[in-house]
């Protein structure tokens, strides 16, 4: 194959971080090539040297053969390389031909908009990748998957012939990743050269052609993806093997009951769930997109109140018309969407720890005491390992597993029973996983009370005491820990099933 790609002793250094260290990477026309490593291993940095973003201190790019300098992303750009990144950015207001062309829209006499030539073109582009997307829709109204497509043509438009994925599946459903599997494999057809970042290992698998793999900012090896075990390449990127066994099941029979739910109804979203989670243990709930989960912990949390059913914590009934009222309950939430509902990124450490407990820490007047708060939030570092510079760093500077933590530390220093992880390691890299899991199973142990929501079956099934499924609004049955995946599936398609007992 044609190599379309090569960079060649990469090195950059930001302030107190030697972010890459003498990096190598070659991509071919015409392949998947998979870039692996734990969240901080490099990944990222190397893609923004490539498209134009960041500028290697040392080392050399070449472009078929040539070396080339890529000052701009427009360079980039204009040497067919393309990123999608993995938090999308589209204008939602704008329509789908709008958001491909923007800033080289086709004009007219007089500098008028033609707006015809602007969807043909949209449309031929998507012709090319046979798929159907009308160029007039408002991107805004589009499933994310959809969005992605939009994303794909954009790049497209550019005649990218590089093409860099950062997390493309993070939010797509599995027919949506089988379309986007479909796309990927046309333009791989077409010569089109694909870097593939992924934390998902099956997808790894299924549509790479070679992983490299990076740690701590340095290349490991490449290796190719069809010959390679996934045990070797976790081994590659974490430079340990992790363990994958199932969760042991407690004896909880003697434990206290944290949190009961009784006949809980929402509109159309939940009916008439009902379940109970003991002190010390984790409760999964499984099912497939749409069934509910999500809008089952918002209720329970009070960010979309249920309409009828009752809520007891410690045997007590509660009134939970809002998080604040969940919060006094001892209940946290760790929403799928940390960066929009759990976090403030512009903010530091110290602040995002200390965000749901700033009134314990303040005197009559409003003052905060700071030393105090350091002083937490120093602790919190060191007891979860988080890895930041220090407690001021601000928050959107560490990974996504560092920035789960604080999340973990936030809801810990409210000194809240009952925890909900909904989807707690979304976008995260399996060593940060495997740190995830310890501090959960520490937590349950410790006495707290957890459900655990997430899409992966092997995480679930690893987490869990016991696991709820649920379908279409309802709870369809509850599973002892240990159960197969045949089994979860079988409740989570079970569309007319009545509530588990």
């Amino acid at each position: 194959m044609t190599e379309l790609v090569r960079m060649e002793g990469i090195d950059k250094r930001f302030p107190g971080v030697h972010a890459l260290k003498s990096v190598d990477f070659d991509l071919r026309a015409g392949e998947v090539h998979a870039l692996m490593g734990e969240n901080g291993a490099g990944k990222s940095t190397l893609m923004k040297i490539l498209s134009g973003v960041y500028h290697a201190d040392e080392g050399r790019v070449l472009i078929d053969g040539a070396e080339v300098a890529l000052p701009t992303p427009k360079a980039a750009q204009d040497l067919g390389i393309g990123i999608i990144h993995q938090e999308l950015a589209l204008m939602r207001d704008l329509t789908v031909a709008q958001n491909i062309w923007i800033g080289r829209e086709p004009r007219l006499s007089f500098g008028r908009l033609d707006e015809a030539k602007l969807n043909t073109d949209a449309a031929a582009i998507f012709e090319a990748m046979h798929i159907r997307m009308d160029p007039r829709a408002t991107v805004g109204g589009m499933t994310i998957a959809r969005q992605q497509m939009v994303e794909i043509a954009k790049a497209l438009s550019y005649r990218s012939r590089v093409l860099i994925m950062d997390e493309p599946t993070a939010a797509l459903n599995d027919a949506e990743i089988a379309e986007l599997f479909a796309i990927i494999r046309k333009l791989k057809a077409e010569g089109v050269g694909i870097i593939y970042i992924s934390h998902k290992m099956d997808e790894i698998k299924r549509i790479s052609d070679r992983v490299t793999v990076m740690r701590d900012g340095a290349y490991v090896g490449t290796v190719e993806a069809a010959d390679t075990p996934i045990s070797k390449i976790i081994s590659m990127m974490v430079g340990r093997e992790l363990s994958d066994e199932i969760a042991s099941v407690p004896d909880l029979s003697a434990a206290e009951t944290a949190l009961e739910v009784d006949h809980l109804s929402r509109g159309h979203e939940l009916r008439d769930i009902s379940f109970s989670v003991k002190c010390g243990e984790i409760l999964g709930f499984a099912g497939l997109m749409g069934a509910g989960r999500t809008e089952l912990a918002r209720a329970i949390f009070g960010a979309e109140p249920a309409d009828q059913g009752e809520i007891r914590v410690h045997g007590k009934p509660v009134q939970i018309r809002s998080p604040s009222d969940a919060v006094d309950a001892g209940i946290g939430y760790l929403s799928e969407d940390r960066k929009q509902f759990g976090l403030a990124l512009g903010m530091d450490v110290r602040a995002n720890i200390a965000m749901a407990s700033l009134p314990r820490y303040a005197d009559r007047i409003g003052r905060i005491d700071e030393p105090e708060l350091g002083r937490i939030a120093r602790r919190y570092i060191e007891t979860l390992t988080i890895r930041t510079p220090g407690d001021r760093q601000e928050l959107r500077l560490l990974s996504g597993g560092n920035q789960q933590k604080v999340v973990i530390a936030k809801w810990l220093l409210r000194d809240c029973d009952i925890l909900i992880f909904d989807e707690p390691t979304r976008g995260i890299d399996v060593g940060a996983k495997a740190e995830i899991y310890r501090l959960m199973g520490e937590l349950a142990a410790s006495g707290k009370a957890i459900i655990v929501i997430s899409s992966e079956l092997p995480e679930v099934l690893r987490l869990s005491h016991r696991i709820a499924v649920m379908c279409e609004g309802r709870l369809t049955g509850i599973l002892p820990g240990g159960a197969s995946q045949e089994d979860i599936m079988a409740l989570a398609t079970k569309r007319e099933g009545l509530a588990a007992e």
